[in-house]
C-alpha cells in the first residue's frame, strides 16, 4: 500500500488517542432522587478507552506512511436513566440521573474549539510525513535508506510516547490551560526545525519534539473538553475531538498536493504547523482554566468566575455544590503515579488501558495497511479514491456516533462497534480464503473494509478516550488518562514491529481471523466491565464508582 493512503486511512480510524473524549457536565445533583449511602466497588463493573497504531524503523519505509483520526458532534435530550454500579457486596444499585438543566447564559463552543486546534496539529503532524516522505528523502540523502526513512516516521511515535506519560503531570501541576501553552513549545520547534533541517538527524530530532507535543495533546485536549463541557452534550462535544484530529490529517494531504510540481514544497508542509500552534497559545490564554481543577486547588473564586463564563451566573452556586459534595469532607492530595497502581484504583484504571490494548488487536492498522490492495483487486486502483472511500465511511460512522453517544451510550455503541468489526474480519479472511467465493472476492473485501471502518467510527474509535475521563475519579483523572494513552502509544510500537513478521509468518487471512477473535472477546468484556455512563455528571459518576479505602 502506497505511503499517502495508509497514513491517510489510518489517521482517519484511529486515535483517538484518540483520542477523544467526553466528560464533564456541572450541577447535576440537585433533582437526584436517591443518596447513596454505600460506597460502591468498580471491581466488577468498570470502564476503558481506546486509539490506533503506527509504524516503527524495523518496518523501514513500508510502514513510512501510517497514520491518522476522526469523528463528530450533535447534541440531543436526556431522559431520566439508570446507571448499574455493583456494589462492594455484590448488590446492583440503580442510580437515576439528574435532569438536565435549561438553557445557559454561559458559552463552551469557542473554547472547545480553541483546544480542538491541538486535535488539529495532533492530526496533522501524523499525517505530514505521508506524502513529504519521498521528498525529503531525497533532499536530505536517504533516498536508499529505509532505515532511516523509517526513523523519519517512527520518532514521531517515540516522542508522542514520552508526551503523553508527561501531559497528566503536568495539567495536575500547572492546570489544563497552561499545559496547552507549554505545550505550543515542543509543538513549534519541532515544526521549525522539520522545516529547515539540513540533514536526517535534524529532521529527527524535530519529529521527536513534534511527538513529544501530540503526545501531550492526546492527553489533555480531551480531558480539558471533558471538564468544561454540560453533561447533556458531554459525548457530542467530546466526539469533535476525534473529528478534528482528522480534520488535521485531511490536511495534511491537502497540503501536499503542490508537491509534484515543487519537490520542495515538504519544507513548506511542516513550517505550516507553526501557525496553528502559535493560536492554540493565544486561544488558551484567553480561555477559563478547568473549574474541577481550579476547585482542587482551593481557588474558589477563580472557579466560580470560571463557572459563570462557561454556564451562566444562574448556574454557579448548583456546579459549586455539585464539586463540594463530590469531595465529600475529602482533603486527600493529587494522586501519584503509584496510586494508580494500589487496590483502590487499579481495577478502574486497569479497565482503561484494556480498552486500549483490544482496540490495537482489533486490527485497524492491518485493515489500514492492506486497503489499497484490496481495492486494487476490485478494480478502485486510485490511491487518491481508496482513502476518500475510507475516509468517507470514517466521516460518516463519527458523525453517526456522535449523534448517538448521548441517547444509545457508550457501552451499546462499543458492543455494536466490536461486533461490527469481528463480523467484516470474518469476511475479509474468508474473501481471500475460500475459493466459493473467489468470482467475489474483490468487491467482497471492499465491503468488508468499509464495513469495518464504519464499525471502528461507530465507537471502538471515538468511545473510548471519551470515556476514560468520566470513569476516572478527580483526584486521579489527568495521570490515568496519561497512563491509557501511554499504554495506548506503546501498543502502537509494538503492534508496527512485529505486524508483517506476523503477515509474513502466518499469512494475512489467519491474522484476519486472529483480529476477528480479538474483537469477539472484546464484546465479553465490555459487556462484563463497562459501566454506562451517559447523562451523569462526572461527580456522580465517581461517587458511583468509588471503591472503598
Amino acid at each position: 500500500m502506497q505511503a499517502s493512503t495508509y497514513g491517510a486511512l489510518k489517521g482517519s480510524i484511529g486515535f483517538g488517542v484518540q483520542n477523544q473524549r467526553r466528560v464533564s457536565g456541572f450541577g447535576e445533583l440537585r433533582n437526584r432522587t436517591s443518596t447513596v449511602s454505600r460506597n460502591l466497588c468498580v471491581i466488577d463493573r468498570s470502564t476503558c478507552c481506546g486509539g490506533l497504531c503506527l509504524s516503527s524503523a524495523a518496518m523501514g519505509a513500508k510502514l513510512a506512511g501510517l497514520r491518522t483520526g476522526f469523528d463528530g458532534i450533535s447534541m440531543s435530550t436526556l431522559k431520566a436513566r439508570s446507571v448499574q454500579a455493583r456494589a462492594s457486596d455484590g448488590d446492583l444499585e440503580n442510580l437515576v440521573p439528574s435532569k438536565p438543566q435549561g438553557k445557559s447564559s454561559g458559552t463552551v463552543l469557542p473554547f472547545v474549539g480553541v483546544a480542538c486546534l491541538g486535535a488539529i496539529l495532533f492530526g496533522y503532524h501524523l499525517g505530514v510525513v505521508n506524502g513529504a516522505l519521498e521528498y525529503l528523502s531525497k533532499d536530505l540523502g536517504i533516498a536508499e535508506n529505509a532505515v532511516l526513512q523509517g526513523w523519519v516516521v517512527s520518532a514521531l511515535l517515540a516522542g508522542a510516547t514520552v508526551g503523553s506519560f508527561t501531559g497528566g503531570a503536568l495539567a495536575d501541576k500547572f492546570g489544563r490551560t497552561r499545559t496547552f501553552q507549554l505545550d505550543v513549545i515542543p509543538l513549534a520547534i519541532g515544526a521549525f526545525l522539520c522545516a529547515t533541517s539540513q540533514s536526517v538527524q535534524t529532521m529527527i530530532v524535530g519529529r521527536l519534539l513534534a511527538g513529544i507535543g501530540i503526545g501531550i495533546t492526546s492527553a489533555i485536549v480531551p480531558l480539558y473538553i471533558s471538564e468544561i463541557s454540560p453533561t447533556e452534550i458531554r459525548g457530542a462535544l467530546g466526539s469533535v475531538n476525534q473529528l478534528f484530529i482528522c480534520i488535521g490529517i485531511l490536511g495534511a494531504l491537502v497540503a501536499g498536493l503542490p508537491l509534484a510540481a515543487n519537490p520542495l514544497w515538504w519544507r513548506t508542509m511542516f513550517g505550516v504547523a507553526i501557525v496553528p500552534s502559535v493560536l492554540l497559545a493565544l486561544g488558551m490564554a484567553a480561555s477559563p482554566e478547568s473549574p474541577r481543577w481550579l476547585f482542587q486547588q482551593g481557588k474558589i473564586s477563580e472557579a466560580e468566575k470560571a463557572i459563570k463564563t462557561l454556564y451562566g451566573k444562574e448556574r454557579v452556586s448548583e456546579v459549586m455544590h455539585d464539586l463540594t459534595s463530590a469531595t465529600q469532607g475529602s482533603v486527600e492530595p493529587e494522586a501519584g503515579w503509584f496510586d494508580l497502581f494500589s487496590s483502590r484504583y487499579w481495577k478502574v484504571v486497569s479497565v482503561g488501558a484494556a480498552l486500549f490494548l483490544f482496540q490495537q488487536l482489533a486490527g485497524i492498522n492491518a485493515v489500514v495497511y492492506y486497503s489499497t490492495s484490496v481495492f486494487r483487486s476490485a478494480g478502485i486502483t486510485s490511491d487518491v479514491a481508496a482513502s476518500a472511500l475510507v475516509g468517507a465511511a470514517n466521516v460518516f460512522g463519527t458523525a453517526v456516533a456522535s449523534s448517538l453517544m448521548d441517547r444509545q451510550g457508550r457501552k451499546s455503541l462499543l458492543l455494536i462497534s466490536f461486533g461490527g468489526m469481528a463480523a467484516s474480519m470474518l469476511l475479509l479472511a474468508l474473501s481471500f480464503t475460500w475459493k466459493v467465493l473467489a468470482p467475489y472476492s474483490g468487491p467482497l473485501a471492499v465491503a468488508g473494509t468499509v464495513l469495518y471502518v464504519l464499525s471502528f467510527s461507530l465507537g471502538a474509535g471515538p468511545v473510548p478516550a471519551l470515556l476514560l475521563p468520566e470513569i476516572f475519579a478527580s483526584r486521579i483523572r489527568a495521570k490515568a488518562v496519561s497512563l491509557s494513552l501511554g499504554m495506548h502509544w506503546i501498543s502502537n510500537f509494538v503492534i508496527g514491529l512485529y505486524f508483517l513478521s506476523f503477515v509474513t509468518k502466518f499469512g494475512i487471512s489467519s491474522v484476519y481471523l486472529g483480529f476477528a477473535g480479538v474483537c469477539l472477546l472484546a464484546v465479553l468484556y465490555i459487556a462484563g466491565n463497562i459501566v454506562e455512563t451517559k447523562g451523569r455528571s462526572l461527580e456522580e459518576i465517581e461517587r458511583a464508582l468509588s471503591v472503598s479505602t
